[in-house]
């Protein structure tokens, strides 16, 4: 099995955030570690981390995200521009992540997968929160 650098890693978390998100609005009832297994097949610490890292925080990643969107809640985004959301405050809070790489990770991740839009609201909210650490 072929390494996974950081910027792979973090596709994955965004489909296991994605994941869990959809099973929480349905109240699907899910095993944490089941959805990263599905997701990824190798045990990976920095995934786990991350993963955990924003399921234990979310009621404050969530109230900072609220904050930081312009007359926006995070939960009208969709499921993939909230787990990119979650995934960069979390990262840019919580870790030791050097800030510029985890707003340019979380940035990278809504060009790919999100629409314009979202993406300037992303970076605007993570450029927001770096600039008020």
């Amino acid at each position: 099995m072929e390494q996974l650098n950081r910027s792979e890693l973090r596709i994955k978390i965004m489909t296991i955030l994605y994941q869990i998100n959809v099973y929480n609005k349905n109240k699907i009832v899910y095993d944490v570690d089941q959805v990263i297994k599905e997701v990824i097949e190798i045990d990976n610490d920095f995934v786990k981390d991350v993963v955990y890292g924003v399921i234990t925080h979310q009621a404050e990643i969530d109230e900072m995200a609220n904050n930081l969107l312009n007359n926006w809640k995070i939960d009208r985004l969709g499921n993939t521009d909230q787990a990119i959301l979650r995934m960069g405050i979390y990262e840019l809070m919580y870790t030791d992540t050097p800030d510029i790489v985890a707003i340019n990770e979380a940035v990278e991740l809504a060009k790919a997968y999100s629409d314009d839009e979202v993406r300037k609201m992303i970076n605007a909210s993570l450029d927001k929160l770096y600039h008020s650490k």
